[in-house]
């Protein structure tokens, strides 16, 4: 089985790599594990619960780090058995990169008013951006049940992850700024339909009226 994805994560590079080194936030965010330990210089002793299709099994293994470059990612090997359920081994490898003011995206001139201020370009929220490959190899009634199968539940588990492991990241960090500057700015733009509204239904000041002009 070969898997590979990107991504976008709103917090640092840094506070994402921090996360992706502590064995209780790995515990947390891996569905299924109940164990997560350092037992030796970058070598951790895991346990977790799967279940593919009709097979449930506990899992039991290690996983080991190396290739380490810190803060911009790793590689790390695992292998686990399942009893009579099979074994999985494989390695993945781990790579993060900046995204913050690494690109600005200008406002469209045509999308603003001809009587506005120039558009300056607004900087890009802050995160970082992960890349991660899988390769890893199954046998027993794991393999029995077929690569699609194997490939959906491992696609799965990748999604639930990330789910986990973002909304841990926003219970340390709080929301991206992104989506702070889009709560923010959200009652003005309600405010700009609103008036809008209430000149089209008459109800809001015409162009030419004097008090309208008085206050532009």
């Amino acid at each position: 089985m070969e898997m590979l994805g990107n991504r976008r994560l709103g917090v640092t590079q840094q506070q994402a790599w921090e996360a992706l080194n502590d064995p209780e936030t790995l515990k947390k965010c891996i569905p299924g594990c109940d164990k997560f330990e350092l037992t030796g210089d970058n070598q951790y002793s895991v346990g977790l619960a799967l279940k593919i299709g009709p097979v449930s099994a506990k899992f039991s293994g290690k996983v080991v780090l190396s290739d380490i470059v810190a803060p911009d990612g790793y590689k790390l090997t695992f292998e686990g058995q399942g009893g009579v359920a099979g074994f999985a081994k494989g390695s993945s490898s781990v790579t993060l990169k900046p995204v913050a003011g690494a690109a600005e995206t200008p406002v469209a001139a045509d999308a603003a008013p001809a009587d506005s201020a120039p558009a300056e370009a607004a900087p890009a929220p802050a995160g970082c951006e992960l890349d991660y490959t899988v390769q890893a190899q199954v046998g027993g009634k794991i393999a029995q049940l077929g690569q699609r199968l194997i490939d959906g539940a491992a696609k799965s588990t990748a999604d639930d992850f990330f789910k986990r492991f973002e909304a841990e990241m926003q219970s340390r960090y709080g929301p991206p700024p992104s989506a702070a500057g889009d709560a923010a700015e959200a009652p003005a733009e309600k405010a700009g339909m609103m008036s809008g509204l209430m000149k089209k239904m008459g109800l809001g000041k015409k162009d030419g009226d004097p008090a309208s002009d008085d206050a532009n």
